[in-house]
């Protein structure tokens, strides 16, 4: 027999595995034991991954605002994270996952006297995985914001979104909730809904309360265009969001199996068809094929699947995405019309592009996925279908009522927004002390009628 290499806990039983002979192996590790090992390895493995999602978000809101900002940019990427562990740690994944009724948990705080199960899983593996979930729901609405958001109002909004908001939700679905008990369960696998919904409505409302950027809007009503400072940044955050979308979508097995490489799959071919079909569609509107817009697209695409990634035929995943790149390009005009700002369009290619994919499940559902509850077009009846309609809207209202009311007391007590002249002059200097870059200065040019623009010399 081979010597053995001395690990230890999870890495052990996988080492011992590879290392040791065929007959000690079979002796000495059940396979219940192996797959256990592999499953938790796997889904921490994809939980790094999401983790690792918050700084694509960093760079995708960075490069799409100006330069003024982007220490405040990633300050609030940063901490949306940190402070969300702690929040969802102490009470967020109680209401959750916690014993409770249809509606919230109310047990586990803390991550103690839970009584949780979740399978294979351990409930510290679980819970890195799930606090990635809930951190890149309050990021979300981060984009939305920008430029113009107080940090330590910022900083309460994302205490309350991973502690409150996005955990009822959550319950709803994957904690046993309501949703989940309909004679036709809602399905929303990786959480196109749960997650990106429910970042999305909310980014909705903190951009209503805070009202747009000074100089988007000219005097005659219509938008103007606010340019990012970094192209590159917007394309690679993009690719690190679909890098992170590989634990997103495929961790959400929570289990190491052959099903893994099939949501891959079907997150691959979505995104690809989303960046196609928005860059064609914004190249028919502008004469260009814009870059942002196009990343945009992949986005949408990836959020629109992540509810049917394992529910959906590959044919299905490249309609989702195709339909998802139009819808967001579509979306961003109809947003700019009615004079919302969101500056990195988080509203669009989280809320809307979410909505769409959790809904087309009850059109495009396979019947061998989904089971007899399958989509509409393939046969199978309208209640899949209305099932989903039914959670896109429940999410849509419980998020902007609640959101909308904690956006609107920040307003009225402590405020939201900075002063003008902190927006004119760039939040870093006046929220946190600092510039984003060595040589940053600013010049007497203009967008609109009074926002000095930045330069670096």
């Amino acid at each position: 027999m081979r010597k053995k290499l001395a690990l230890v806990g999870v890495g052990g039983v996988v080492g011992t595995l590879l290392l040791a002979s065929p007959a000690a192996a079979q002796d000495e590790l059940s396979a219940d034991v192996v797959q256990t090992a592999l499953d938790n390895v796997w889904v921490l493995v994809a939980a790094v991954l999401v983790i690792f999602m918050q700084a694509g978000f960093a760079l995708l809101e960075a490069g799409g605002t100006r330069a003024k900002n982007v220490g405040n940019i990633v300050m609030k990427n940063l901490m949306d994270f940190m402070v969300g562990v702690i929040a969802f740690f102490a009470v967020g994944f109680a209401l959750a996952f916690g014993e409770g009724n249809d509606i919230i948990g109310w047990k586990g705080f803390f991550l103690e006297g839970g009584d949780f199960d979740f399978g294979t899983i351990t409930l510290p593996t679980y819970f890195v995985f799930q606090v990635a979930f809930a951190a890149t729901a309050a990021t979300i609405t981060s984009g939305a914001m920008a430029e113009r958001t107080k940090f330590r109002s910022y900083l309460i909004y994302s205490a309350a979104i991973t502690a409150f908001i996005y955990p009822v939700v959550v319950h709803w679905v994957w904690g046993g909730g309501w949703l989940s008990q309909r004679e036709t369960p809602f399905v929303d696998f990786a959480g196109s809904t749960i997650v990106h919904g429910v970042g999305g409505w909310a980014a909705l409302m903190g951009a209503f309360f805070l009202g747009p950027r000074l100089g988007k809007y000219g005097a005659d009503g219509k938008a103007r265009a606010i340019l990012g400072h970094s192209t590159p940044f917007v394309v690679l955050g993009t690719l690190i969001l679909l890098v992170g979308w590989y634990g997103f979508n495929p961790g959400s097995q929570l289990a190491a199996d052959p099903v893994i490489g099939k949501i891959a799959l079907t997150t691959t071919l979505a995104a690809a068809a989303g960046a196609v079909t928005s860059m064609i569609l914004e190249w028919i509107k502008t004469g260009k094929p814009q870059v942002s817009m196009t990343c945009n697209g992949v986005i949408a695409g990836l959020v629109a699947i992540t509810a049917g990634c394992a529910a959906v035929d590959a044919w299905a995943a490249l309609l989702i995405g195709a339909v998802a790149g139009i819808v967001v390009v579509l979306s961003v005009s109809f947003f700019d019309k009615v004079k919302i700002d969101d500056p990195i369009a988080a509203i669009s290619v989280h809320g809307v592009a979410g909505a769409w994919g959790t809904i087309a499940v009850g059109l495009v559902g396979a019947e061998a996925l989904v089971g007899e509850n399958y989509g509409l077009f393939l046969g199978g009846g309208a209640d899949l279908l209305v099932t989903q309609i039914i959670g896109v809207v429940s999410v849509f209202v419980f998020v902007v009522v609640t959101a909308g009311a904690l956006f609107a007391a920040l307003k009225y007590t402590i405020g939201l927004r900075v002063s003008e002249e902190e927006e004119i002059m760039g939040l870093d200097a006046h929220e946190h002390g600092l510039t984003g870059y060595a040589d940053f200065v600013l010049h007497e040019g203009q967008v609109g009628d009074e926002v000095a623009e930045p330069v670096l010399t």
